[in-house]
């Protein structure tokens, strides 16, 4: 059985936006992007380039993320219409 594959434009839109909620939650919680590298490990231009929707994060990355942040997973990766 063949899937067709996601057309780039609605992944990077998703992607986008889960970087837009990441971005959110971080300065929610009044952290900056080396406050979240130093609880994380990962690397400051990483965290950027994920929050930019220009990287996509694997799920281990986003869950060092999320607690980091002090959140949920689960608010990252949420769908639009359970906003």
């Amino acid at each position: 059985m063949y899937i067709e594959p996601m057309p780039p434009d609605r992944v990077h839109q998703r992607r986008r936006a889960i970087g837009d909620r990441i971005r959110a939650a971080r300065l929610h919680a009044g952290l900056t992007l080396e406050a979240v590298s130093l609880r994380t490990g990962i690397r400051i231009a990483t965290l950027s380039e994920i929050e930019q929707g220009h990287s996509a994060a694997l799920i281990d990355t986003l869950i060092r993320i999320a607690d980091g942040i002090g959140v949920r997973l689960s608010q990252f990766v949420r769908e639009d219409d359970e906003e």
